[in-house]
C-alpha cells in the first residue's frame, strides 16, 4: 500500500501531525477533502468565484505553514476551516465594503459523504430553530455571521442600543448549541 494509500484511511488528526512533519501527501489528502467546502463557504460570503479561490489557497497555505493553529482537543477539522473561512471571507469583505453592499449571504457546506447523515440533521436543527427565533434575534445574527457586520455596526444599522444587540446575538447562539446538541 502506498503512502497515498495509507493517508486515505487516517483521520483528520492524524493527517495534521504528518503535515506538522512535512507530509506533503497528508496536505494533498486534506486539501481533496476539504476545498470544496471551504471554496463554498468562501463563494457564499463573497460572492465572487476569484476572490473565493484566493480565500481557498490562502487558508491551506495558512494550515500548511502553520499546521498548529488547529488544535483536535478543542473540536473537528470541518467546523473549524468553516470558521476561518468565514472569517477569511469576512475581512475580504470589510476591505472591499466602501466600493460594494452585499444584500443577503447564505452559508451553506456540503461536506464529504461520510459523516453527511449528521451533518444534515445538525443543519435541519439550525434551520428550525432559526426558523423559530424572533425576527429581531435572527437578523442580528444573520447581519453578524452571514453579512460581517461588527455589532457596532449592528446597533447603527438597526437604531438599537449595543447592549440589546449583543443580548440578541448571546441568546440567539445559545439557541443554536442547545439545538445542535440536543
Amino acid at each position: 500500500m502506498s503512502e497515498a494509500d495509507t493517508n486515505t484511511s487516517l483521520s483528520d488528526s492524524a493527517l495534521i501531525w504528518s503535515i506538522r512533519s512535512g507530509n506533503q501527501e497528508a496536505m494533498a489528502q486534506l486539501y481533496d477533502r476539504y476545498a470544496s467546502v471551504v471554496y463554498a463557504v468562501a463563494l457564499r460570503v463573497l460572492g465572487e468565484a476569484a476572490a473565493a479561490e484566493d480565500v481557498l489557497q490562502e487558508i491551506f497555505m495558512q494550515l500548511w505553514r502553520n499546521p498548529g493553529s488547529f488544535d483536535a482537543s478543542r473540536g473537528e477539522l470541518t467546523p473549524w476551516l468553516v470558521v476561518i473561512t468565514r472569517n477569511r471571507a469576512v475581512d475580504v469583505l470589510r476591505k472591499r465594503r466602501p466600493q460594494s453592499e452585499l444584500s443577503e449571504t447564505l452559508v451553506s457546506v456540503e461536506p464529504d459523504l461520510a459523516s453527511e447523515a449528521d451533518r444534515t440533521r445538525t443543519a435541519d436543527k439550525i434551520r428550525a430553530t432559526l426558523r423559530d427565533m424572533p425576527t429581531a434575534q435572527r437578523s442580528v445574527l444573520e447581519m453578524a455571521y452571514f453579512e460581517g457586520y461588527s455589532h457596532s455596526e449592528i446597533a447603527a444599522k438597526t437604531g438599537e442600543p449595543l447592549g440589546t444587540i449583543k443580548t440578541r446575538i448571546r441568546a440567539g447562539l445559545m439557541l443554536l448549541r442547545k439545538a445542535v446538541e440536543a
